[in-house]
């Protein structure tokens, strides 16, 4: 167990952000990614100082940092391409398809659904969902693998066949809304 944040930071930082910059090559992003994950172990020091691996947990949140913003650079990169290629930027309305996985998402329990939701619609890495939902990230993953098995179902079913699940038989989730925006 780490307990001197200072005298652990004064440590690792150097050594750390070479690394980060080998992996990632560039060293300021590396620098900015670092500074970024030391200041959210600080944020959670009480409980990143008893990990088996306060380091580890720095290096996974940096790399985290750096993936974010390169997805983020790609993402402006293609938009700026398009523009100059004189594409549309507006994005198609709902289909029937959009209407189908609402109402197949509205079926998932609710943690199902969040887990979906904060991976795949806000894009958010294992690890941050796990810290949002307030579990392991390894349960992250088999939620993840089982809601995506329902979706499988459900989407291969009609929308006739498909009914809300009861709040009765799994107390405490609610279904999303289909008329209502995603949860």
């Amino acid at each position: 167990m780490v307990e001197d944040f200072d005298g652990w930071y004064e440590e690792l930082r150097p050594s750390m952000a070479v690394a980060l910059a080998a992996w990632c090559g560039d060293a300021s992003v590396a620098a900015d990614a670092l500074d970024e994950a030391f200041v959210r172990a600080v944020e959670r020091w009480e409980r990143v100082r008893t990990m088996p691996s306060p380091a580890g947990w720095v290096w996974r949140t940096a790399t985290n940092v750096v993936r974010r913003r390169q997805r983020r650079h790609r993402m402006e990169h293609h938009l700026l391409r398009r523009r100059a290629a004189g594409e549309s930027e507006t994005v198609a309305g709902p289909d029937g398809t959009d209407l189908d996985l609402r109402r197949a998402l509205a079926l998932l329990t609710d943690r199902q659904r969040t887990a979906i939701v904060l991976h795949h619609v806000a894009d958010l890495a294992y690890d941050d969902v796990a810290e949002a939902m307030g579990i392991a990230v390894g349960t992250v993953g088999a939620t993840l693998h089982q809601a995506r098995q329902a979706l499988a179902r459900h989407l291969a079913e009609t929308p006739n066949e498909v009914a809300p699940r009861s709040s009765a038989r799994h107390p405490g989730t609610d279904p999303a809304p289909i008329d209502g925006a995603l949860p």
